[in-house]
């Protein structure tokens, strides 16, 4: 078997040398974090770096993301530290999720730890509701519509909407992993359970999920979770509290933290 580990650290440590930049925190993001990897699935590896000083004492604007082409089924690409400290301060799920993967990388200093222990100050439920919500629709409506949909594309859209549920009974950043949002959330013994596990089963044993008949019981429950959602997310409660200082503070820790 193919030691992508090895091979993805090995990417990471190219682009530091390719780019001069320090990855302070690399993990994967995608459905393997997820916990329903198929066979074929990409490695979806999310970093956060950082730059030499001077690059930051310019007045022009440079880009802040780092992409590589997807390649031998990893897709790899990273964030500046400011960007990320700067969504962070919005709540960005996207990067509450990186900061939370159960596969790490990398994680050689610390900045990433520091903001896990204020991320409840910066977790606000009702944007992060909404941007479930709207991953749940999209997928819903691009994939799952009519007599005949592509099933695997039910998990893409049970996810998101299981995070609502989460959000909204524990107004906290939903868990990655698929398995406990269901064990938390759908009532064991029910006919939606059972749909579901019975499909988890199929996709993580590699079968070629594609158009098949829908699913009732999820394709129901999916089709009144969404309406709920989007008559109950305006009633969650939003994030509180400024911490613009506190941000500025950790980015100049990590500037001093880096030694290049």
């Amino acid at each position: 078997m193919r030691d992508y580990r090895e091979e993805i650290i090995a990417q990471l440590r190219n682009i530091e040398q390719e780019e001069n930049v320090v990855i302070l925190y690399a993990c994967e993001s995608g459905s393997r974090a997820w916990g329903f990897p198929s066979k074929d699935s990409d490695y979806d590896v999310r970093f956060i770096y950082l730059r030499p000083e001077d690059w930051y004492l310019s007045i022009f604007e440079r880009r802040d993301v780092i992409e590589r082409p997807i390649s031998n089924l990893l897709d790899i690409n990273g964030w500046d530290l400011k960007k990320a400290l700067n969504l962070f301060r919005k709540s960005n799920p996207p990067l509450m999720e990186w900061l939370h993967s159960p596969i790490l990388y990398m994680e050689p200093y610390s900045v990433a730890e520091q903001i896990r222990r204020i991320s409840p100050i910066a977790f606000s439920p009702r944007s992060c509701l909404y941007h479930y919500l709207h991953m749940a629709k999209g997928n819903f409506r691009e994939y799952l519509q009519g007599e005949q949909v592509r099933i695997k594309k039910y998990f893409y859209v049970l996810r998101p909407i299981l995070a609502c549920g989460w959000i909204e009974r524990y107004l906290s950043m939903p868990p990655l992993q698929f398995d406990l949002l269901v064990d938390r959330l759908v009532p064991a013994g029910s006919e939606l359970r059972t749909a579901i596990e019975e499909l988890l089963i199929r996709k993580k044993a590699g079968e070629e999920l594609d158009y098949e008949p829908r699913i009732n019981p999820i394709h129901e429950f999916l089709e009144e979770r969404i309406a709920y959602y989007e008559r109950a997310a305006s009633t969650v409660s939003v994030a509180e509290g400024a911490m613009d200082d506190q941000l500025d503070r950790l980015f100049r820790a990590a500037l001093q933290e880096v030694k290049y």
